[in-house]
């Protein structure tokens, strides 16, 4: 049986899948960028938290996506495998409501991220961006 975070192989048809995280999101990797985002706006769901924040004009483009997982999420085999939960949700959910000039940091939380369903999962995301732009 495969973990509910793998894609089905052969299931993608045409234009329905959305595009992998390397085609259309930039993964951050310096402190410096997650930093800036953990001073911008902060949301909560129940498998997650959000932090996001707008950039700069000319700063860089696109959506960019960082994730984290802290040592209360639990070893390091919890660890990666709440972070490769959560990439897969932002590679399904913000190509279609992420906003382009953005950065977005999602967090891990301890026993919830790993073990929620991932369905439940991409629409806590979801409902995260949504409560993050609704005073935009």
């Amino acid at each position: 049986m495969t973990p509910p975070e793998d894609p089905q192989a052969g299931t993608a048809t045409g234009g329905d899948a959305p595009p992998a995280v390397s085609v259309c999101l930039t993964t951050l990797t310096k402190r410096a960028d997650f930093l800036r985002a953990a001073k911008g706006l902060r949301t909560s769901a129940p498998s997650m938290n959000l932090q996001a924040r707008h950039r700069e004009d000319g700063e860089a483009a696109g959506i960019r996506v960082g994730f984290t997982c802290s040592k209360k999420v639990g070893n390091a085999v919890a660890r990666n495998r709440a972070r490769r939960r959560l990439r897969e949700a932002a590679r399904a959910i913000l190509p279609l409501a992420g906003r382009d000039g953005w950065d977005y940091v999602l967090i891990g939380r301890p026993e919830v991220t790993a073990d929620r369903p991932f369905e439940a999962l991409k629409d806590d995301l979801a409902q995260a961006i949504l409560r993050v732009h609704r005073g935009r």
